[in-house]
């Protein structure tokens, strides 16, 4: 029998706030997190501009031979994965913690360990690099480090697909949980790529807006776009089945209903034509979920202010959406964050959560030039109060991994 996932936690560390409700207040708000890159010198760089987390000291959240043991990437997991475990009042003490999964991941993983250690090997030989450099870099560690620090004995998995990581991540714990293998998953995405190599290689492939008004860098769906913005942070939910979330009376902020996974098999950075992979994980995800599109209220686009994303992204909307297309709310919240890689899913299923918690749409903000190409009802510059009953989250991830979730008003 398949069983009824709900989300019952959620946990953010992002460049508008380093916990989920102060997050997700600034989103409401139409603030922009994105400023002058600070972590390190960028004379010689044609991009300044990122959106880097704010006021974070490792020291608040971990002993100083932790945070020096920890990449960032796997403590912004961490940080996240504990607020949000707090936040579903779950208690160690009371679950069979071998039920409990971990399924997190990072597009990229432990860059800045890699970057200071490569430093060292040519500056002062072999024998110099850390110990830790292993540990601390490889992408699965953040979700090992968080089954660690919470005990959580279950799956411990971390999925890798870029863009599309968090996403997947999320929806891959969902159908673990629907289908009987765990009752509660701590789902999502991490990264901490704003480096030196991070944004030349962003840059040099010519993926990044080299804008330096910060208010039209990230300008999702504007005929203005010239390339995204790099952010960075984690974004994780606690997934848990419905019937365990019930008995013990836990708040539920939406349930999860529909996922869907594709391929382009097109190209490693460009989507395919029409986004004929994302239309079809749109698809899926509905037809899990049984759900029409007319019925579906708000989309958060994968909106990453590329030129080719945002045009094939609005064409797959009208694909898989056909009539509907015309009504549906779609608004990027990189307008507001930039792109956090495989953090995005994460940060961005919360954002559907809390609209379906709080009736209230985002805004993509800084929208100032219509395209023609980029057509649909993209909630320009002002938020919307309105009833969410379905969101959907779109992610596509370079080598063509397309991921959809789709979340429903819990009745």
């Amino acid at each position: 029998m398949e069983r009824r996932v709900v989300i019952t936690g959620l946990g953010a560390i992002t460049p508008l706030g380093n916990n989920a409700e102060e997050f997700w207040k600034e989103i409401k708000e139409g603030k922009c997190g994105i400023d002058e890159i600070t972590h390190f010198d960028t004379t010689n760089y044609k991009v300044k501009l990122a959106a880097e987390v704010k006021g974070y000291n490792p020291e608040d959240y971990f002993d100083r031979r932790s945070a020096k043991r920890l990449d960032k990437f796997s403590q912004y997991a961490i940080v996240a994965s504990k607020e949000a475990w707090n936040d579903s009042k779950l208690d160690k003490e009371k679950e069979d913690m071998t039920r409990v999964g971990v399924i997190l991941g990072s597009g990229i993983g432990g860059l800045e360990t890699i970057e200071r250690e490569v430093s060292n090997i040519l500056q002062k030989g072999p024998d110099r690099v850390s110990p830790m450099f292993i540990p601390m870099t490889i992408g699965n560690m953040a979700a090992g480090n968080v089954s660690i620090e919470l005990g959580a004995k279950g799956s411990s998995i971390s999925m890798v697909s870029a863009c599309a990581t968090g996403t997947h991540c999320i929806g891959e714990s969902f159908r673990m949980i629907k289908n009987g293998y765990q009752d509660i998953v701590l789902a999502g995405g991490t990264e901490a790529a704003i480096t030196p190599i991070g944004i030349a290689g962003f840059t040099n492939i010519k993926a990044l807006s080299q804008a330096t008004d910060k208010n039209r860098a990230s300008i999702p769906f504007d005929k203005e776009r010239n390339g995204f913005v790099m952010g960075e942070g984690a974004g994780i939910v606690v997934l848990e089945e419905l019937e365990h979330a019930k008995s013990r009376g836990a708040k539920i902020y939406a349930e999860v209903v529909g996922y869907g996974s594709t391929s382009d098999a097109f190209h490693i950075t460009s989507p395919a034509p029409e986004g004929e992979g994302g239309a079809r994980a749109m698809m899926l995800a509905m037809e899990e979920a049984n759900v029409k599109p007319e019925e579906v209220t708000y989309i958060n686009a994968h909106g990453t202010s590329t030129h080719l994303n945002d045009s094939c992204e609005t064409a797959a909307i009208k694909t898989a959406f056909g009539e509907a297309s015309k009504k549906v709310m779609v608004s990027s919240t990189k307008s507001n964050i930039g792109h956090l890689l495989g953090a995005a899913g994460g940060v961005e299923t919360i954002i559907c959560a809390k609209a379906i918690e709080d009736g209230f749409v985002p805004a993509t903000i800084n929208y100032k030039v219509p395209d023609e190409e980029c057509d649909l009802d993209i909630v320009p510059n002002e938020g919307r109060n309105v009833d969410v009953k379905y969101a959907m989250s779109n992610s596509l991830g370079f080598g063509g991994h397309n991921a959809t979730i789709l979340l429903k008003k819990y009745e």
